[in-house]
């Protein structure tokens, strides 16, 4: 008898399982409820678009305010440092995990979505295709330099007195410059991936009527946009736009978690996170930001500051670098504890 019910147990254990993961609607929740919840969204809009505006403004602007925010400085590289530890702890630990929840739900087909991981597929390939990208931007933009290098030989060539001279400088000038276009690429690249991650954390916080939920969000994300912020910014920062792009890059990155927000509110009534639909998108999505974000922050933003001549040349700033890198992922980490 003891036998049998032990089977029986471990017969019905993956029933019991199973029963708790449902793919239904959640209930309704009543309308005082529902009115908490709408006041904690448009608090999170608020919240969250400042932290935004404060984080892109910091390195982009404040350096006229604070000198030290400059990209000559050492502290500009510590506070890079921190914030590329933000953005790589956001692709590992908060946006690919849950695109392969996503991608993996009991509410999707089986086949082919749980025979196959599709999240760290399409995480890899969208790491693939940034570096792609990353390379033949850098690629026609170093020909371009070399043209333009040509060109000036080519005209500074008949004064044989100044001609060395005239080489080094034009060489220097077209180095700047290439260098300049791959912290454009970069920044431009970086903004992309935040932004896809960024509309669809604003659909699911706009989506939910269940204010336990919303409300550590709001700390939550509102600490994830300043932060993120600080590290895109000092991408364009250090790209050096005019100020109509810098502006325009910091409108798209601060307005699109609101926007986002503002968008799960319109479709609250529609809106099913556990629908095959939703799923599928948001894991698919995810899984790119998360493949693009890291491939940043561990290629451009960290590899290309660590290996500098300026880091490489001070064990001091190599030690407040790594250390400040350290702290930025594990702050973002922390932060997966509510969001």
């Amino acid at each position: 008898m003891r036998n049998f019910c032990s089977l029986a147990f471990l017969l019905l254990l993956p029933a019991s399982v199973l029963a708790d993961c449902t793919c239904d609607a959640a209930d309704q929740v009543d309308v005082s409820q529902r009115n908490i919840a709408l006041r904690y969204k448009l608090a999170a809009i608020a919240s969250i678009l400042v932290a935004g505006v404060i984080g892109v403004a910091l390195p982009t602007f404040g350096k006229k305010i604070f000198p030290a925010l400059s990209p000559e400085r050492n502290f500009f590289f510590i506070v890079k440092a921190f914030a590329a530890g933000v953005i790589l702890a956001t692709g590992f630990i908060h946006v690919l995990p849950d695109a392969f929840d996503d991608l993996s739900s009991p509410c999707l087909n089986q086949d082919p979505w749980g025979n196959f991981p599709f999240a760290g597929f399409i995480a890899m390939i969208a790491a693939i295709g940034t570096l792609m990208i990353d390379t033949y931007a850098n690629s026609y933009f170093h020909r371009r330099s070399k043209t333009t290098t040509a060109t000036a030989d080519l005209e500074t060539a008949g004064s044989d007195d100044h001609g060395t001279h005239a080489h080094t400088h034009a060489y220097g000038v077209s180095s700047d410059k290439s260098q300049l276009l791959r912290h454009r690429v970069i920044s431009q690249v970086l903004e992309l991936g935040i932004i896809v991650h960024s509309v669809i954390i604003g659909i699911a916080l706009g989506a939910s009527e269940n204010p336990s939920t919303i409300r550590p969000l709001i700390g939550a994300l509102t600490f994830h946009q300043l932060f993120e912020g600080m590290g895109l910014g000092g991408c364009i920062a250090q790209g050096k736009f005019k100020a109509r792009t810098v502006a325009t890059m910091a409108a798209f990155f601060s307005l699109t978690t609101p926007i986002g927000i503002a968008i799960g509110i319109g479709i609250t009534n529609v809106y099913s996170e556990t629908s095959p639909t939703a799923l599928i998108v948001q894991g698919v999505f995810n899984s790119a930001s998360s493949g693009i974000l890291i491939y940043m922050a561990l290629v451009d933003l960290l590899a290309a500051d660590f290996m500098s001549s300026k880091v490489q040349g001070s064990w001091k700033l190599q030690a407040a670098t790594n250390v400040s890198l350290l702290l930025g992922a594990a702050g973002m980490s922390i932060l997966a504890k509510w969001a």
